[in-house]
C-alpha cells in the first residue's frame, strides 16, 4: 500500500509545475552544520526566479474528522473549519496518507509508550497513526520540490520519547524528519514551531542531535516575534529541509490573543524565503494547535498564501 502511495504522489508531483530549486544539474549537499553565521549575513541568492504562486500538497485524511477523544484538539468542526477555506481550490491539492508504521513510531518514541498509547483506544490509535503519516507524506512532497502542509489531528510537538501532554501522542513532524535522516535522504533539517506553547517533545527528541536544529516563535509583542524569527532565518544555514510546526493558537483570536490573521501570512513568506535560499525550497508544515473554529480556516489559508 505504501508503495501505491509513493507512485500516486510521484505521478501527481510529475503534473503539478516545477517548485523552487537550484540551477539544474545542481544538488543540494548537506553542509557541515546548522549555525547562525552573524549578526548581519547576506543570503545567497535563489538562482533561478520562482512563480508568486504555486500550488500546494495538502495531506489529508477523511479520518482526520474523527472524534478519538474528549479534547479541544479533537473536537467535532476544527478540522472543517479548515477544509471550508481551502478544500476545492485548484491551489491546494489533497492527497490521502498512509498509517505511519511501528518502525516509523519507534524512530523517536520507546516501545512501552507506542504500546501505552495503542491502549488508550483503537479509534485515537489509528488516528493518530495516520497523523503521523500525513507528516512523512507532506515531508515526502517537498523532497520532490513542492511545497506540502499536513492538515492532521492528533498535534504532536508536545509528545516526547516517553510521554505526552497537550493533547499529543505522536510526535508527527519528528518522525518526519527522523525518516528522512534515517533514510540519509537528508544530512541536516531545521524544525521552526510557530505554535503559542513550545514544543518541549520535539526539543527532547532531538536535544542530542546536532543535525537537527529545533526553533519557536516566543509569545510576546507581535511585531517583536516576527522580527526576531526573520533574524534567525536570515542568519541559519546549513539544513537540507525546512519542517515547520504550524500551530495557530497564538491567534489574535485564539487563546494566545497575538497574532494577526495578516501576520500568518507573513510568517510563511518568511518561511518560504529561507527554503529558497538554503535548501532548494524543500518546505513542509504539519498542524499543531489551533482551537477557535471562527478562525482557524483563515489563519492556515493565510498562512498558506505565504508558504506556497
Amino acid at each position: 500500500m505504501r508503495l501505491l502511495g509513493w507512485g500516486m504522489l510521484l505521478m501527481l508531483l510529475l503534473t503539478l509545475p516545477s517548485a523552487c530549486g537550484g540551477t539544474p544539474g545542481q544538488t543540494n549537499n548537506p553542509t557541515p552544520g546548522v549555525t547562525p553565521t552573524g549578526p548581519n549575513p547576506t543570503p545567497t541568492p535563489t538562482r533561478l526566479p520562482t512563480p508568486e504562486k504555486k500550488q500546494v500538497i495538502i495531506a489529508y485524511h477523511p479520518d482526520y474528522l474523527k472524534v478519538y477523544a474528549e479534547e479541544p484538539a479533537a473536537n467535532p468542526g476544527r478540522i472543517e473549519s479548515i477544509l471550508k477555506e481551502i478544500q476545492g481550490l485548484p491551489d491546494f491539492v489533497f492527497v490521502e496518507p498512509e498509517p505511519a508504521t511501528e518502525k516509523d513510531l519507534s524512530s523517536v518514541h520507546t516501545p512501552d509508550y507506542i504500546e501505552d498509547v495503542r491502549l488508550i483506544s483503537a479509534d485515537l490509535y489509528n488516528t493518530a497513526l495516520l497523523s503521523a503519516g500525513g507528516a512523512i507524506l507532506a515531508s515526502d512532497a517537498a523532497m520532490a520540490g513542492q511545497a506540502a502542509m499536513a492538515i492532521n489531528r492528533p498535534p504532536g510537538h508536545h509528545a516526547s520519547p516517553s510521554s505526552r501532554w497537550g493533547f499529543c501522542y505522536f510526535n508527527n513532524v519528528a518522525i518526519a524528519v527522523k525518516k528522512l535522516l534515517d533514510e540519509n535522504r537528508i544530512g541536516r533539517a531545521l524544525i521552526v514551531d510557530f505554535d503559542l506553547h513550545f514544543g518541549d517533545g520535539t526539543s527532547n527528541i532531538f536535544q542530542y542531535d546536532s543535525r537537527v536544529t529545533y526553533f519557536h516563535v516566543e509569545e510576546g509583542d507581535r511585531v517583536e516575534q516576527l522580527t526576531k524569527l526573520g533574524r534567525f532565518l536570515s542568519q541559519t544555514k546549513g539544513y537540507d529541509i525546512l519542517a515547520v510546526s504550524a500551530g495557530f493558537d497564538g491567534g489574535k483570536l485564539d487563546w494566545g490573543q497575538i497574532f494577526e490573521i495578516q501576520d500568518y501570512t507573513t510568517m510563511g513568506t518568511l518561511l518560504k524565503k529561507a527554503a529558497e535560499t538554503n535548501c532548494g525550497g524543500k518546505r513542509f508544515a504539519v498542524l499543531e494547535g489551533g482551537y477557535n473554529h471562527s478562525v482557524l480556516g483563515r489563519n492556515v489559508k493565510a498562512f498558506l498564501e505565504g508558504f506556497r
